[in-house]
């Protein structure tokens, strides 16, 4: 997954769970979208709904909910719809929901454009509820939704109660197509931790303790107290230890065992991790223990690395390992694995819009395939690629002294000082390989100006313009090879100084690695500053090329320095 892609989930419901066409036809809209990759398709045909699951970057996945609403309100015709759900619309609910990078506000944000999008453009009136709502009591549904379909009539011509957008008397279309409620929440997590225990009572009293909603009190505090009220005659409750938690103790049959089944509302609030050690504990006070965790539906990748990061701080190890190793201490941490294998590649939203990788990348390639690649006769992947896996090698070989640093004998008090050194040396490897590919881009993107017409004038004047942007891109991505390689360098230092000494040799090697980089990334930066017609900028780039290949040699020569006098004992 690309380092720093933006990420939204979107989860409407649309009012048809029988007729089979209908609801392919509105998930054929969603799959051939581009930019998204549809998750699941989930007919009832009690309720007569169906919920689909899909996500994407945020403009696609919004782009591809207006087609879908479109479709729907084309093929559904709510004056027909019955069904055991609440329902007031074709397309009843659009909720968006941050996965990664983008905040919850800024769903939001999405949310409000698109309802009004839709109500101006399709003529379907909208209601935005949770996160994106306009007025404070419609953050809750139900007040939207109040009286379903059947009270739009009368809601439609209230102004205290009409849509957020498209609101107009109940006409033809209205009657139609319904409302529809296009909201922000944040991302729900469905999760069960299993028991050794078959006891759906003792299971209920866990889920009690850590709920947010809690027990009722009880006079005496006892089982059998009778229930405590207050002056209105409603029930007071006794908090549980978890925010941002529903929870309840059921028996399942398929396992032979009782679990807590517990709703996240809010990982920002609590955690995985968290609510797992939390229910760990309160299992532990009753006699019973948690034997593992089964998630239900699929995860944000970001809910993984937390917790595994977590759980080797609390071993006192380093952070600073691949991804999918601390993932895999997640996975072992919380019993993924109790009842069935969990695979990331297929729970793990941010792996699934990766479950058919672009084979073309040179990052995904063998160390073999790509020696290969580069000695074939096409003149990419060259110089300025190869540079920036040089830079890689290096921030990497800087991080494998910092965990071994962190893991040494007799070095226990150290071990956040170089598991913060390890995190810094695996970002800067992520980015200096997401450069490898840039750089290929790069390249590839000037051949592609070369290759336009140039029949008139005017082709000729769009061709040069073309060949002069990518010629200016072609010179910046190998300046940023420089400068994230140069970075490398105080990570070699620091671990050449007061790393493991028996490892000091290969943080002299990272620096050797490091100023390759820099040097043959500062030929490609410039190479193609001597092809742009904009001298000023060309000056500027080569000088501060220049500028880094200059700190760079220093940089390694104190580096190496160091490294030579530890190996002779001096």
């Amino acid at each position: 997954m690309e380092q720093g892609k933006r990420i939204i989930e979107c989860v409407p419901n649309f009012s048809e769970g029988r007729n089979r066409a209908t609801i392919d036809a509105i998930a054929q809209v969603i799959a051939g979208s581009r930019g998204v990759k549809l998750l699941d398709v989930d007919p009832g045909e009690a309720t007569n709904r169906t919920v689909i699951t899909f996500v994407g970057e945020p403009e696609a996945v919004c782009d591809a909910a207006f087609k879908a609403v479109r479709r729907a309100a084309e093929l559904i015709d709510m004056r027909q719809h019955h069904g055991a759900h609440p329902r007031m619309g074709a397309t009843d609910v659009l909720p968006l929901i941050p996965v990664a990078g983008v905040t919850l506000e800024e769903c939001a944000e999405l949310a409000r454009k698109l309802a009004q999008r839709l109500a101006e453009e399709l003529a379907i009136p909208t209601y935005c509820y949770e996160a994106a709502a306009l007025k404070p009591e419609r953050r809750n549904l139900a007040v939207c939704r109040q009286g379903e379909y059947e009270a739009l009539p009368e809601k439609v011509n209230d102004a205290a109660k009409a849509p957020d957008f498209g609101a107009r008397p109940f006409d033809e279309g209205v009657a139609r197509t319904g409302c529809t409620a296009v909201g922000a929440r944040n991302f729900l997590i469905a999760v069960n931790f299993n028991l050794n225990t078959t006891s759906t009572r003792r299971a209920n009293a866990i889920a009690f303790d850590v709920r947010e909603k809690g027990r009722p009190m009880r006079e005496g505090n006892t089982l059998t107290g009778k229930i405590m009220k207050d002056a209105d005659g409603k029930t007071i409750m006794q908090p549980g230890t978890l925010k941002a938690t529903k929870a309840i103790g059921w028996y399942i049959d398929e396992y032979g065992i009782a679990q807590v089944s517990m709703n996240m509302t809010d990982l920002s609030v609590t955690p995985l991790h968290r609510a797992f050690e939390e229910v760990c504990r309160c299992a532990q006070n009753r006699g019973v223990r948690v034997t593992g965790t089964e998630i239900v539906g699929l995860i944000p990748k970001q809910t993984l690395l937390e917790a595994g990061r977590y759980f080797l701080e609390r071993q006192e190890r380093s952070t600073g390992i691949p991804e999918k190793d601390i993932v895999q201490i997640a996975i072992r941490s919380m019993g993924l694995n109790d009842l069935k294998p969990f695979r990331p590649e297929e729970k793990v939203i941010e792996y699934m819009l990766e479950a058919q990788p672009d084979t073309t990348r040179l990052v995904d390639l063998t160390a073999r395939g790509f020696a290969e690649e580069t000695s074939r006769e096409s003149p990419a992947p060259g110089g300025g690629t190869i540079s920036a896996y040089m830079g890689a090698l290096g921030a990497a070989l800087g991080t494998m002294v910092a965990n071994l640093s962190a893991h040494k004998r007799g070095w226990d008090e150290r071990w956040q000082e170089f598991s913060a050194y390890a995190d810094k040396g695996q970002q800067l490897m992520e980015q200096l390989l997401l450069l490898v590919d840039e750089d290929t881009e790069a390249f590839n993107a000037i051949m592609s100006a070369f290759s336009m017409p140039k029949g008139n004038d005017e082709e000729k004047r769009l061709r040069t313009e073309a060949i002069q942007q990518a010629t200016l891109y072609a010179t910046q991505v190998p300046l940023r090879t420089m400068k994230a390689s140069y970075e490398g360098f105080a990570l070699c230092r620091a671990m050449a100084e007061t790393g493991n000494p028996n490892s000091v040799s290969d943080a002299g090697v990272g620096a050797l690695a490091i100023r390759a980089a820099v040097r043959g990334a500062g030929l490609n930066v410039k190479i193609n500053a001597a092809s742009l017609h904009d001298r000023a900028t060309a000056d500027v780039l080569t000088a501060e090329a220049d500028e880094l290949i200059r700190k760079a040699d220093a940089e390694e020569a104190a580096i190496t320095a160091i490294v030579e006098a530890k190996i002779c004992g001096e």
